[in-house]
């Protein structure tokens, strides 16, 4: 039995990436992000699309899925999270007006004009508090599919990482049934993803591993971050080196900023500020600096052989 995969903001192919590796034909992905193509195609072997998906019809991935002979065809995607994610600073604005909320409806009048026998997609909790994701349930259901939805921790799946995320799946064969579980008594640490990586110091890259580099640190916060034990935070320092706004009332909401990783945990979320030390809690455990590209990567569970950059290309931790 052969099944088709197509991705929807494919990015660099985390997700295809994952349905590859369980023997899924990953036929093409789609994403606005040109600078996305080369990790897509060189990891994933399969097409990409470098285009806006309100400019995508369905028969043009009608047509894609038709290229190859499979038995069973499968939509899958992860619209950007930004406007529904807690993490975001433009979540209040983002609940009055943002065009990135109809991306969810774009995904949805794709998956009405192609049909595919399976949609999968993921995305972040709070979106089901919203009026868009209702809708979108209402028009796959209305379109026959029968659609399951569950809240899951990332890491009692073998993720190293403390992630909730909404995973959903409609079938047009009947209501599907999340797996269990795999890891909700010894789950992966950050010890178990980057404890063997070689020690560098803060913007100073690996000879080794070019993504294993990060940002160099002002002399003032370096002695934050020395000054901060492993799985600690600015609550470490002296008075002298606290900012402003931790001195404030409302200081204790900044409970993870300049905070170090602990060793024997999986990490807090990775999100696309993880290469700062202001920006949550991603110092290294004991070496004194943020996590690298590399560790990031590792957290979030792309293979060490993933190849991000073309070899020429250069890379930046800033």
């Amino acid at each position: 039995m052969q099944i088709g995969v197509v991705d929807l903001f494919c990015g660099v192919g985390g997700l295809s990436l994952g349905f590859k590796n369980e023997g899924f034909d990953v036929i093409a992905g789609v994403d606005s992000d040109v600078t996305c193509q080369y990790a897509y195609e060189t990891n994933i072997g399969a097409d990409f699309l470098g285009m806006d998906i309100t400019r995508l019809s369905g028969a043009k991935i009608g047509r894609i899925f038709e290229s190859r002979e499979n038995d069973y065809r499968v939509l899958i995607g992860c619209a950007p999270c930004t406007p529904f994610s807690l993490y975001s600073g433009r979540y209040r604005k983002a609940r009055r007006a943002d065009n990135k909320w109809a991306l969810l409806t774009e995904f949805s009048r794709i998956a009405r004009l192609t049909k595919p026998d399976v949609i999968s997609m993921e995305n972040v909790p709070q979106l089901t508090r919203h009026k868009v994701f209702q809708a979108f349930i209402e028009e796959i259901e209305n379109s026959g599919y029968h659609v399951t939805f569950q809240r899951v921790r990332a890491d009692h799946y073998g993720v190293p990482q403390r992630r909730s995320r909404l995973v959903l799946i409609a079938s047009r064969f009947g209501k599907v049934t999340l797996p269990s579980p795999t890891h909700l008594n010894r789950p992966l640490t950050v010890r178990d993803a980057i404890g063997n990586l070689p020690t560098i110091k803060a913007g100073e890259p690996c000879r080794g591993d070019r993504l294993h580099v990060t940002r160099r640190l002002t002399p003032t916060n370096m002695k934050r971050l020395q000054s901060t034990v492993e799985g600690g935070s600015w609550r470490d320092w002296d008075s002298d080196l606290q900012l402003a706004c931790h001195k404030k009332i409302g200081g204790e909401s900044f409970r993870s900023v300049y905070g170090r990783m602990s060793w024997d945990s999986p990490s807090p979320v990775i999100t696309t500020q993880c290469l700062g030390i202001g920006n949550g809690r991603f110092g290294h455990p004991e070496q004194d600096r943020a996590i690298s590209i590399r560790e990031a990567a590792l957290l979030q569970t792309f293979p060490k052989s993933f190849r991000f950059v073309a070899p020429k290309d250069p890379i930046r931790s800033d």
